[in-house]
């Protein structure tokens, strides 16, 4: 029985399996800007999608991952001017910056990862296909829009109520509506080539329409229809990007093409909170993997906090949540090293098996596979495997056949056991007062305790209790 997935499109849980001849399982997987660090909103969608990824390969599919990078846009060409620097030095330094985030959360490196930069010529033929085709019209100055009007079907992803559309090609201050990015509730004829502009600098590039760049909504088409053909089996990203981006893609590719059934299931992960509000630079709650390295928080615990609610509910990072990470993944390391050894295994052997191999062992954690099969539900998958580490493996035999089911669960969810944490340098006055207050407590003196915690709290630092000791974290 194949993977199942929720589809935005018909709002339903379908099977995931491949339409080409090969077998190959073609997946479109929306991408970072690169004008900054990648915050944990951004990796929270990234990791469902590698663990989506994992799971259809841990399944036998052979999977084609395209992840795209958006390295030319309003947000790049404003953050390499400010930084004094050419368009491609700037978002090459963050482009590899992301790589390292990515490589220290354990994703998968994509098939191909396309620049939109690279294919611009690709994405001006799209533009003159939609010219040709009559869904699309030149401005006086050179840009290029979409017609959304010329699309009976707009709005069939989102579900949007057609009669309610406004069609307009100017925005609410009577502008051209050039602008990358635009409020949901505005549906308007968006940009596909916009025209020279002085703020531009240097960035530009020639087009049958004069001297310009793309819009952001056309990129995504253009590379997809290079690199997986004019359809293919699944489109993924933030529900942020269900509209627009995702149905302007969905109308500009069919109406390029002539070919219906653009991708054939859309994966869209829920928002992130953190600690009950909206992620943003005001709150300080924008945090990157540097930020919560800082903290003293390993790449692991931050991808098992990630994961830790289903895909489809938005979750609430908190820095409980992270403790809950933190104490999750001990747990299952010494449940994991008890069954090595019952197994008579080494940790150096625990590894998943070869995902062609055709005798696949689960042991007790075929129930924890099934629930991640069923609508990538992490959270059960997780309450499962805990269930079946809960008792000893009857004989050596089964602790052997339990060792590869582990180890084959925790490659499909991108978990890896037994990882260093990294160091936290705490000042020599803030672990003072720390042990002061913790003998303090001890001894039952919880008035001196109070006070002790609080000049801790005063000096940056927060004092988390455990029942054999203490953690220190930065506040």
């Amino acid at each position: 029985m194949p993977v199942l997935l929720h589809d935005t499109m018909t709002r339903e849980t379908l099977p995931l399996l491949p339409r080409r001849a090969d077998g190959t399982y073609g997946m479109y997987c929306c991408g970072p800007t690169v004008y900054g660090p990648a915050h944990i909103g951004n990796f929270r969608t990234f990791v469902l999608q590698d663990t989506l990824r994992r799971v259809l390969e841990t399944e036998g599919l052979r999977v084609r991952h395209i992840r795209n990078i958006t390295d030319v846009d309003d947000k790049t060409i404003r953050g390499a001017q400010a930084a004094g620097k050419t368009l491609a030095e700037f978002t090459r330094g963050w482009t590899e910056k992301f790589h390292r985030d990515c490589a220290a959360l354990n994703l998968l490196v994509p098939h191909v990862e396309p620049g939109a930069v690279a294919h611009i010529p690709q994405q001006v033929r799209m533009i003159e296909a939609l010219v040709a085709r009559g869904h699309a019209y030149v401005a006086k100055d050179g840009s290029v829009y979409f017609k959304v009007c010329s699309c009976p079907d707009y709005g069939k992803l989102s579900h949007l109520d057609r009669s309610r559309l406004a069609t307009q090609s100017t925005n609410s201050a009577g502008e051209a509506n050039d602008a990358d990015e635009y409020d949901r509730e505005s549906a308007a004829d968006f940009a596909l080539w916009k025209a020279r502009k002085p703020e531009d600098g240097a960035n530009f590039w020639p087009s049958p329409w004069g001297e310009g760049r793309p819009g952001w909504h056309i990129e995504c088409s253009a590379m997809s229809l290079e690199h997986l053909g004019a359809t293919f089996d699944l489109h993924a990203g933030g529900v942020d990007l269900c509209f627009p981006h995702h149905e302007n893609e969905i109308a500009q590719s069919e109406c390029a093409t002539g070919v219906k059934g653009f991708a054939a299931h859309w994966f869209h992960s829920a928002h992130l909170m953190v600690e009950g509000a909206k992620m943003s630079k005001s709150l300080g709650n924008l945090f990157t993997l540097d930020d919560l390295a800082a903290k003293g928080w390993s790449p692991m615990e931050v991808r098992w906090a990630l994961l830790a609610g289903h895909y489809r509910s938005p979750l609430n990072f908190t820095f409980k949540g992270l403790e809950d990470a933190r104490s999750a993944l001990a747990k299952l390391e010494r449940a994991a090293d008890a069954l090595l050894a019952a197994a008579g295994f080494s940790r150096a052997e625990f590894a998943p098996p070869s995902v062609n191999e055709t005798q696949v062992t689960w042991g007790r954690f075929a129930a924890a596979w099934e629930r991640l099969r069923d609508d990538l539900n992490v959270p059960g998958a997780l309450g499962e495997a805990f269930k079946a580490l809960a008792a000893p493996a009857a004989d050596a035999a089964q602790a052997r056949q339990d060792v590869a089911g582990l180890a084959r669960l925790l490659h499909a969810l991108g978990i890896l056991p037994f990882q260093e944490r990294p160091a936290l340098a705490v000042p020599e006055a803030v672990a003072a007062l720390a042990a002061r207050r913790w003998e303090a407590k001890q001894a039952r003196d919880f008035a001196a305790a109070d006070r002790l915690r609080a000049e801790i709290a005063a000096a940056g630092w927060t004092m988390l209790d455990r029942k054999d000791g203490y953690d220190l974290r930065p506040s």
